[in-house]
């Protein structure tokens, strides 16, 4: 079975198994993070993400590695809106998403396919079903990365949907670490979305 599982990484350098492996760590940390609504899931995202578009360049995953970029930036924007204040209230706390940002997902989502399908055209990488997958993921993923920088409760939603995806398709692709990791992504986004739903139940309270 193990061998089943690893057997790809027989011919891959081992600074690149390395990597993969810190920044799988790296990443569950920056989720759980989140679903501590703790700060902290920006520095541990950022991490995570930078040594993922170094490792998805190398391996030529265009799209993975555009979602890890945009994570990156987000990671910083989320980290400045997650910090304001005014007095001692937060400006951006836990809420529901609005009918305007609605609007705004929807046109974030096919904005960001349409992207992703230009740039596999233009690079002829449209030669697997995964290529496809990716795209409709990538969009799935940066709506879900905005909803998280503004701390609305839906992200976690979208997280739970990519990340259900992305499972069988990184281990297709033989990234068995990173397909572990979206299992255990999974199981901490539906616990986050349940414990952002009882902080937000309990605003709502006051």
């Amino acid at each position: 079975m193990l061998e089943y599982l690893f057997s790809q990484y027989n011919n891959y350098p081992t600074y690149e198994i390395v990597l993969e492996i810190t920044a799988v760590v790296f990443g569950l940390l920056s989720v759980w993070f989140a679903k501590k609504d703790n700060i902290l899931v920006f520095p541990t995202g950022l991490i995570n993400t930078s040594i993922y578009v170094f490792l998805l360049w190398k391996w030529s995953l265009l799209g993975d590695m555009m979602i890890n970029g945009y994570y990156f930036i987000m990671s910083i924007y989320g980290w400045f809106l997650w910090t304001r204040k005014k007095g001692n209230e937060i400006v951006y706390p836990i809420a529901v998403i609005s009918n305007k940002e609605k609007k705004q997902s929807v046109l974030i989502f096919f904005s960001t396919v349409l992207f992703v399908i230009v740039i596999y055209l233009i690079f002829d990488k449209f030669t697997t079903w995964m290529s496809y997958v990716d795209t409709f993921i990538t969009g799935v993923f940066f709506v879900a990365m905005w909803l998280m920088a503004k701390r609305k409760i839906e992200n976690w939603i979208l997280w739970i949907i990519g990340n259900v995806i992305s499972i069988p398709l990184y281990f297709a692709k033989g990234y068995t670490f990173t397909s572990i990791q979206y299992v255990l992504f999974t199981i901490i986004a539906i616990f986050g979305y349940l414990e952002w739903k009882k902080i937000l139940n309990s605003y709502n309270q006051k």
